[in-house]
């Protein structure tokens, strides 16, 4: 008898500690069936992740377990609090409409993502929230189809169709005022130079005031991150460096321990490339096409 009381117990303290704690409404979060794995809705704070530039009372991301497999969409936020992105799961994996903003609310990027990569209808936006790029991918994750980009005042800058993830047919430039710019004919990606067509806006263009640009930030060295033969960064030099999951983190030139030129990777907590920011002369250019 004294046996079987001191199973029940047993079992009664394994299920208090596996519900972590309550929401106002009485819906348990956090919470770790018998079995060790995680069920319903979670929330990560950043003292269970230690991510810098976040306060350790913070949410970082929060969503839905099933069997410690992530389901429907979870959502990543940014040190202001401003939702970073909202990404719907499939069995733990990225599969469906995948949303990320910028750090100012806007939307950045939009489309469909699956297998690790975007297909279907894509869009990259500006911070003032004009559309960037708007992209169709094949089901493989090659660009297929019509392609636009655009300036930052709206209108065209490029536009033509690609094939397989290569320019193919004519593709058109554009001034920032509308004029066509140039007309150029491409066959599986290679450029006939012969049939290029330039031509002079007919409209006046007004100049713009440059755009403020940002400094590359600061590359604090981790002693997780090294190139691939296990060597330390030292802050100087071409350096391709590796995160503790063996994924590329940085990869260019640098001086002072910032980057002068090249490109940051930017991975979710589950290991998915989210971002590609890249630098040139120091600055902050922009972002690259995520591709396979």
């Amino acid at each position: 008898m004294k046996k079987i009381i001191l199973i029940l117990l047993f079992i009664t303290c394994k299920i208090v500690i596996a519900q972590s704690f309550e929401l106002n409404n009485n819906d348990t979060i956090n919470f770790t069936d018998l079995a060790g794995k995680k069920q319903g809705k979670w929330i990560i704070f950043n003292k269970m992740v230690h991510k810098p530039e976040y306060k350790d009372d913070q949410k970082v991301e929060e969503g839905k377990y099933t069997d410690s497999k992530k389901i429907g969409i979870w959502k990543e936020y940014y040190p202001n609090n401003n939702v970073k992105s909202k990404i719907t799961y499939e069995n733990n994996r990225p599969s469906g409409y995948a949303v990320m903003y910028h750090d100012n609310g806007k939307i950045k990027e939009e489309g469909l993502w699956k297998n690790n990569r975007w297909v279907g209808d894509y869009k990259l936006y500006y911070e003032n929230g004009q559309v960037q790029q708007a992209f169709k991918f094949n089901a493989t994750g090659k660009r297929e189809g019509t392609q636009q980009y655009f300036h930052e005042n709206g209108q065209v800058m490029i536009e033509g169709s690609w094939a397989e993830g290569k320019e193919s047919g004519v593709l058109k430039e554009f001034y920032e005022n509308g004029d066509i710019k140039s007309e150029k004919n491409f066959n599986g990606g290679t450029l006939d130079v012969a049939t290029t067509k330039t031509f002079e806006p007919k409209k006046p263009i007004v100049a713009k005031k440059p755009d403020e640009v940002v400094e590359a930030p600061p590359v604090i060295p981790q002693k997780t991150e090294k190139d691939n033969l296990g060597k330390v960064f030292n802050g100087e030099g071409y350096w391709k460096l590796y995160n503790s999951n063996k994924q590329v983190s940085k990869d260019g030139t640098f001086s002072k321990n910032r980057l002068v030129e090249g490109k940051v990777y930017y991975y979710s907590n589950d290991g998915i490339l989210t971002r590609i920011a890249i630098y040139k002369a120091g600055k902050y250019i922009g972002d690259a096409v995520i591709e396979e």
